[in-house]
């Protein structure tokens, strides 16, 4: 069992639902990540997602573009990403981290790192780094099979994204592949624009399960406890990105754990009331 499988496991056991912050690697300083990860476990976080700074994120609004602009500045990749990674490791065995970001990353670095027995550089280094899944936004179900089964022989988890938009048959595609949780993304559009609304989301959710298996976690537009705790009557894991990027990059370098860490406590309350 992955440790995304034996987490969900876990807080199902225990009546509860996972709480999934997301922040961008290398974010708001080069090498504060680890630590920030830390406290994020610390303010109750279950699972981390961690984005990988990439120029073109077409999923991203402007709070989380701007995060990886800035990550990117001081040049933060996909080595440095997973060394981000392995660092958190020597102290956290059992969190596990999930890398979203998009296809341009992942092959550059299969690339540059070409290994001679032909297998994936990024799967095997993921892998060994301590990674537990990846969520790669712009590689859809029906054209990632092969890199799926490579995932699936190191015990990493494919999480891939559904929308309100989403069809029954784009459903059964991503049903047949995915491991881990779904991530319903639970507006039109990109991170951290819009209202959510609660009612579209419980009335979603069903029709998803209809057809997936694993957990469902949603995302897009929660931004304080209220709503953590009114989807989180519904999901199985809430996932919260923009607002905390935009708490801990205006913080001074001390600040940036202990907000980060205060915030999301705050948010698990809300969850476990």
């Amino acid at each position: 069992m992955s440790r995304i499988a034996a987490t969900f496991s876990a807080l199902k056991a225990e009546g509860r639902k996972a709480l999934i912050p997301y922040v961008t690697a290398g974010f708001p300083f080069a090498d504060i990540t680890p630590d920030l990860m830390h406290a994020m476990v610390a303010g109750g976080a279950d699972v981390i997602e961690l984005g990988v700074p990439f120029s073109d994120p077409s999923a991203d609004g402007p709070v989380i573009q701007k995060a990886g602009d800035k990550a990117l500045a001081q040049g933060i990749g996909m080595v440095q990403v997973l060394d981000m990674v392995r660092a958190f490791r020597t102290q956290n065995d059992t969190t596990p981290v999930v890398l979203m970001g998009y296809a341009n990353p992942v092959e550059r670095y299969n690339q540059k790192h070409a290994r001679s027995d032909n297998k994936s550089a990024f799967v095997t280094d993921a892998a060994d780094a301590g990674v537990d899944g990846v969520l790669i936004v712009d590689y859809p179900p029906e054209e990632c099979e092969d890199f799926a089964a490579e995932l699936k022989r190191q015990g990493l988890d494919l999480i891939f994204l559904l929308a309100p938009t989403s069809t029954d048959e784009r459903m059964k595609q991503v049903a047949a592949i995915a491991s881990g949780y779904v991530y319903y993304v639970s507006l039109k559009g990109v991170t951290g624009s819009g209202t959510l609304d609660t009612s579209a989301v419980e009335a979603m959710l069903p029709r998803i399960r209809q057809h997936v298996s694993v957990p469902v976690g949603v995302g897009f537009g929660i931004r304080d406890a209220a709503t953590a705790r009114t989807i989180g009557q519904v999901a199985d894991a809430v996932v919260i990105g923009s607002k905390i990027i935009q708490l801990i990059g205006e913080q001074p370098r001390d600040q940036v754990g202990p907000v980060a860490q205060n915030f999301l406590r705050d948010i698990r309350s809300a969850l476990d009331a």
